[in-house]
């Protein structure tokens, strides 16, 4: 995906890696009810920024964002929770945090700066 907008490509590119990631829990650890949350969220990410883009006003696009901004907290509690529980290595777990923590920091940024 070839996009301008950082935080569309950003959480576009997360929402595979979170698809991939479920993938390799379910064939390999067999984990279903913790990684279904984390796709939920994970993937909702880039969805609510998506319908940001084309929200109807300002106060719109607000809410989409923070709306984001949420489910990217709650996706880094699930990886959280998924690394404490053995089912993510350190490895899989940092890579995936540092994803994380940067989408909540460009969204965070995003929020305060259309919020004010």
């Amino acid at each position: 995906m070839q996009n301008n907008n950082a935080i569309e490509s950003k959480s576009f590119e997360f929402a595979v890696r979170i698809v991939n990631l479920r993938r390799y829990l379910i064939a390999e650890g067999h984990e279903y009810e913790l990684s279904k949350q984390l796709l939920h969220c994970g993937t909702s990410i880039g969805a609510n920024v998506a319908e940001a883009q084309c929200g109807q006003s300002k106060a719109d696009f607000n809410a989409k964002m923070n709306i984001a901004l949420k489910e990217a907290n709650e996706t880094h509690y699930w990886l959280r929770l998924l690394h404490q529980t053995e089912y993510l290595s350190d490895s899989q777990f940092k890579s995936m945090e540092s994803d994380a923590k940067e989408l909540i920091a460009l969204l965070t940024a995003i929020c305060r700066k259309t919020n004010s």
